[in-house]
């Protein structure tokens, strides 16, 4: 008894532990959720706000905008491709490591760029702004080089596996269609066997048949000689 006891105690205790357990998972996974559309939220905010101040504001301010605008773009859309890639290409994942070294690079000038967008001094923000740009163009430039690698190699990959699938293919198809390569049966002793003569041939030999005069032998027997009443008939011989 004692023995059921502590058997469906402990029981009791790893439901309750299986329970506690899930119950965390479920829960970070919804704070993992909660903060993903927080972030796209947030993000979709600031991209809407770039490209407001880059129609509205002139001059350094709004170029200043653009080169955030572009350079977060960039960003995003590398890392989304190399991480969707990275689930079935192994290789990019060193591709992925130096992105993010180049992402450190990036965060760090589009700070630099939110800060001096309220920089009241223009003239100095003037003065800036082609090193700001050559950065931009370096990092964008880099960023764009490996998004585009990750995707003709994966559209290499894709074609290679379709010319591998289509070959196999064939071949099944031509597997299936056994038919039209072999002879039929019964067709090799058809064509052992003599063709019957034509109808032409069969009614000329009839004819031949039909035409051609009986063979007489070669000695005849002799015909039975006639007699006629006036012949007189022959003396018997006698002995004396």
């Amino acid at each position: 008894m004692e023995t059921v006891i502590a058997v469906l105690a402990l029981l009791f205790v790893l439901f309750l532990a299986l329970g506690a357990y899930a119950t965390v998972k479920a829960v970070g996974a919804a704070k993992r959720g909660v903060d993903r559309t927080l972030t796209q939220a947030r993000r979709t905010v600031e991209d809407t706000t770039l490209r407001a101040r880059t129609l509205a504001l002139p001059g350094p301010a709004g170029e200043l905008a653009q080169l955030r605008l572009r350079l977060r773009t960039s960003l995003r859309a590398t890392r989304e491709a190399l991480e969707a890639g990275a689930t079935e290409d192994a290789s990019l994942k060193e591709s992925l490591g130096l992105f993010e070294r180049l992402g450190a690079h990036g965060r760090q000038l589009d700070e630099e760029l939110r800060r001096l967008e309220g920089e009241p001094d223009r003239s100095g923000l003037a003065r800036r702004l082609p090193e700001l740009r050559e950065r931009t163009e370096r990092i964008t430039k880099s960023a764009d080089s490996l998004r585009w690698a990750a995707h003709e190699r994966a559209r290499r990959f894709t074609e290679d596996d379709l010319s591998t699938l289509s070959g196999q293919i064939d071949i099944e198809a031509g597997a299936l269609r056994h038919w039209t390569t072999e002879p039929a049966p019964g067709r090799d002793t058809a064509a052992a066997e003599p063709a019957p003569p034509e109808r032409g041939e069969r009614a000329a030999g009839k004819s031949a048949a039909r035409t051609d005069p009986p063979v007489r032998p070669a000695v005849a027997p002799p015909a039975p000689r006639a007699t006629y009443p006036w012949d007189k008939k022959p003396r018997p011989e006698t002995t004396t």
